[in-house]
This record gives structure tokens, C-alpha cells and sequence, in this order.
């Protein structure tokens, strides 16, 4: 469930955040997944760490993603410890296959990881909220640490997150099915709460999916080819107007459109 309000006092030593509805699914959040496995920074990150301790937070009413994240990470770090953390007892279980669960919320149970994800969490709780609950956990990375605030449909068709340091957002990234979406806007209904309810006309994030939807129209002699070719010439028509979409070297399978936090940042 959601409840407004602001997040308890730091003080406290209970787990923080409130419990939400727990939805979750096997291979939900494939597309944040491997973009992590493929991201340099966050890749990097993982290798160098001196303690590779990830930290799922707010896995939800069952634990697939979280050892499905630990599956596809250890790709880049074999010996990576991955830890599930959830606000409701009722839903921390045994571990297993190197994966480990236990009651926690945004003060991390007293871990230090150096890569947080926390997906469809913050979607529940009030914008306000925002703030305070990334500076708890961004207090509690390892100093190179990492932090992934997303969000994504029930199929995770459509995934919308942003990833930060330890002192500010870095970039938005935007990923979803080539064959299931029409256009870029549609992936609005996803953003991340800090987002979200800035998709009107004046914001910086509105702007950049109305360029996205034209370069995509711009784009619509290609779509014989597919919608994965189409939207590579939609990312170039993009940059070529001034939007510093992220060029991957790498062919992805979904189609993505990361840009750096500035371009998104909203007003006020």
C-alpha cells in the first residue's frame, strides 16, 4: 500500500520506508538487468570494488528478481554477494545459491554496498518523499557506490530508471520492448516518481520525449526494417538536435535512450 508522509527520523534504528504492495515477477526486470551488466560505469564499479556487495531493496512478495540480478551480475563479478532487503518480515526468506535476504529499508540494515537497486519502490510513496528517502541510502553506499531508482510495468515491457552516486543523479535511462511500445512517450506512464508527475509542457523531461516522438515519426520510412533500426536513426536524429542521447557501441535488444541527468533535472 502507499502512505504519504515523510520518512521517519534518522535516528531511528527500525528499518525506514513503509511497506508497499510487494508486486513482482520472474524476469520482471530483465532490461534494467542487462543494462547493468553492459554499462560501463556501473560495470567498472563492480570490478574494482574492494567488497562486491550488491543490494536489492524492496524485492517484493517473492525473491525471483533479486536472484535473477545476482545470476546476471556475477557475469561481471564472480564472487559478487548479493543481498535482499525487504520492510515486511513476512516476506524475507532462507537464502540460497549465494543470495542472502534479511529486514531492511532505506538505512540498508547497516550495509555498504556498492550498487543499490531499487526498483518500483519509490514509485509508492509521495513525491516529496523522494529526497530525503535517496540521500538515506545514497549516506549508506560503499564510496563509490551506486544506486538505481526505477520503475517498470508488470511484464517489464517498459523500465524507466535513474542511476546515482553518492551525491547526485547521474543519468535517466529509458528502456523498453521494440515490438509492444508505438512510441518513446509511451514509456512516460513509467518514470520514476522524481519524474513522473513532471511530464507537462515547460519541463526539461516532457521536452525530451515530444524531440523523441517527432525523431521517431521523422524516422517512420524505416520501419519496414524493424523498430530496433528505426530507433537507432531516431537516437541519431536526436543528438543531431541537440539532446546528448547515449550512443552504446554494443547492438541492444530493447530499445534505450539514457541522457544525462542535467537534460532531464526538473524545474524548481
Amino acid at each position: 500500500m502507499t502512505i504519504a508522509g515523510s520518512l521517519p527520523s534518522r535516528r531511528s534504528s527500525a528499518p525506514v520506508g513503509t511497506i508497499t504492495r510487494g508486486t513482482t515477477g520472474v524476469n520482471r526486470l530483465r532490461r534494467s538487468d542487462r543494462w547493468l551488466v553492459n554499462d560501463g560505469l556501473v560495470a567498472t564499479r563492480l570490478r574494482e570494488a574492494p567488497d562486491p556487495l550488491v543490494v536489492d531493496l524492496g524485492y517484493g512478495a517473492a525473491p525471483w528478481t533479486t536472484f535473477e540480478l545476482a545470476a546476471r551480475l556475477r557475469t561481471v563479478r564472480p564472487d559478487l554477494r548479493v543481498v535482499g532487503l525487504e520492510i515486511d518480515p513476512a516476506r524475507v526468506v532462507p537464502g540460497r545459491d549465494g543470495v542472502r535476504f534479511a529486514r531492511g529499508g532505506f538505512e540498508l540494515a547497516g550495509l555498504r554496498p556498492v550498487l543499490v537497486r531499487a526498483f518500483n519502490v519509490l514509485r509508492q510513496y509521495p513525491e516529496a518523499a523522494v529526497p530525503d528517502a535517496w540521500a538515506r541510502i545514497q549516506s549508506n553506499l560503499a564510496p563509490e557506490g551506486l544506486l538505481v531508482d526505477g520503475t517498470c510495468d508488470e511484464l517489464g515491457r517498459r523500465c524507466a530508471w535513474v542511476l546515482l552516486d553518492r551525491h547526485r543523479p547521474l543519468s535517466l535511462t529509458l528502456a523498453w520492448d521494440p515490438f509492444t511500445v508505438e512510441r518513446p512517450s509511451d514509456i512516460a506512464e513509467r518514470l520514476p516518481k522524481v519524474l513522473i508527475h513532471r511530464n507537462v509542457a515547460g519541463e526539461p523531461v516532457h521536452a525530451l520525449l515530444a524531440a523523441a516522438d517527432r525523431a521517431w515519426e521523422r524516422s517512420a520510412a524505416l520501419a519496414p526494417y524493424g523498430p530496433r533500426i528505426r530507433w537507432r536513426r531516431t537516437a541519431e536524429l536526436l543528438r543531431a538536435n541537440g539532446f546528448p542521447v547515449r550512443d552504446y557501441s554494443r547492438r541492444m535488444r530493447d530499445c534505450v535512450l539514457s541522457v544525462p541527468w542535467e537534460i532531464v533535472a526538473p524545474n524548481g
